[in-house]
């Protein structure tokens, strides 16, 4: 009877000392402590290197720091974010939709390898490549090293340069 009493006061204990955990937080979520961040309250906004209807939701870190950071990426259907490169080393994974890339400095569907939900793309830093939601909307999840960066082959092909 002491022992059930015991076992119940620890879970008890527990279930207390986690209620305060905080497990869901307003995002970025920091590195440097527990955190959790459900899929509903991911918070997605534009970011200039993209074209206006791509969204970019960051999770984790800061990417505009030499720190790693998680971010992920909506891109609508048949949005294509034309050859460009980035300086750090990146891990996508497919979150939801067909994630299409393709590697080189020129923009050619023939190059592109569809990937589905759950898969995971290597992308080593300064890789040229492109991307195309060709079936349909797809979500991609970025884990990297910052400072973020993206810069197109084509210059021409910049969002930013069309907002100045």
């Amino acid at each position: 009877m002491i022992r059930s009493i015991m076992n119940t006061a620890g879970l008890a204990a527990l279930l207390v000392a986690s209620a305060a955990l905080p497990f869901a937080q307003a995002q970025p979520l920091p590195l440097d402590k527990v955190g959790a961040l459900h899929n509903e309250d991911v918070e997605w906004r534009s970011f200039p290197a993209f074209p206006k209807e791509v969204k970019l939701a960051v999770l984790a870190g800061d990417p505009s720091k030499p720190a790693p950071y998680v971010v992920r990426v909506k891109v609508p259907n048949g949005t294509k974010l034309m050859p460009h490169t980035h300086p750090e080393d990146r891990i996508y994974t497919v979150m939801s939709g067909v994630f299409y890339i393709g590697f080189g400095t020129v923009f050619d569907p023939a190059k592109l390898v569809a990937y589905g939900p759950g898969s995971v793309v290597i992308l080593p830093a300064n890789t040229p490549h492109f991307h195309w939601a060709k079936s349909g909307e797809y979500i991609s999840q970025v884990y990297g090293t910052g400072p973020l960066g993206l810069e197109y082959v084509d210059s021409q092909d910049d969002p930013r340069k069309a907002a100045k």
